[in-house]
Order: structure tokens, then sequence, then C-alpha cells
């Protein structure tokens, strides 16, 4: 999917595996996960069937969570970044909000730099867990 505000990694590995493997990876990068969402399961716990299996993985790197918030406390609304595992078409996908872009709402250019390095450390977390 060609996206500005989405990144987007594939994998032929299975959805588990690479659920499995992407707390550990992330950890590895500083990023530690503070909470994971079975999509499938909290819908149809709540009465609505879904038949797609889906976790958000929501992880923070709390030292670049603290530079961005010492500059604007409402880009707090923004935290922690997300990452999506679904399958789609017969592959799994792995799929985060692009911080750059997203950090663009806030109108904080100092933040800027900070988005970069969390972007760029995302995707290599995600290009691990899917390889």
């Amino acid at each position: 999917m060609n996206n500005e505000y989405l990144i987007t990694r594939t994998s032929t590995q299975p959805l588990e595996t690479v659920c499995q493997r992407l707390p550990d990876i992330a950890q590895q990068h500083k990023f530690g996960v503070l909470g994971t969402h079975d999509l499938k399961q909290k819908m149809e716990s709540k009465g609505v069937p879904f038949g797609r299996e889906c976790r958000v993985f929501e992880v923070c790197n709390p030292q670049q969570a603290q530079r961005v918030l010492t500059q604007a406390m409402e880009i707090s609304t923004a935290l922690p970044c997300r990452i999506s595992a679904y399958e789609q078409d017969g592959r799994t996908v792995l799929a985060t909000l692009k911080p750059t872009r997203l950090l663009t709402l806030f109108a904080v250019p100092a933040a800027a730099a900070v988005a970069q390095e969390v972007e760029d450390t995302m995707v290599r977390i995600m290009e691990e867990a899917v390889a």
C-alpha cells in the first residue's frame, strides 16, 4: 500500500511467528511493548463478530517520549507508537503511522528530529520482525 502516512512491511512468515518476534526485536532497539491488543478477541468478547486476526502492539522508547513531551505535552495524545500486525492476501503485514507525519499535527518543529529517529527505528524493528 502506498500511503504518505503509513509504513508497511510484509512477510511470508506466519502472523504468530512475526508477533512472537516483535517484542524481543523492539527491546533490542530500546523500545518496550507497553501492551498488546488482540482485536479479533476483543471484538468477539463484546459480541461483535470479527473474522480477521489483528494484533496491535503499543511500543515506546521512554527517552524519546520524554524528549517530545518536554516540548509539548499535547503530543501525549499520539503516544505510544503502535505497530499493527495482520494478514492480507496471504501475507503477514506490519503497519505503523509515520511519526514524522503524525508529529506535524502539533506544530512543534523541535520535535521533528526525534520523530525521524523514532521512525527510522520503527522501520528497523518492523523489517527485522518480518525477516
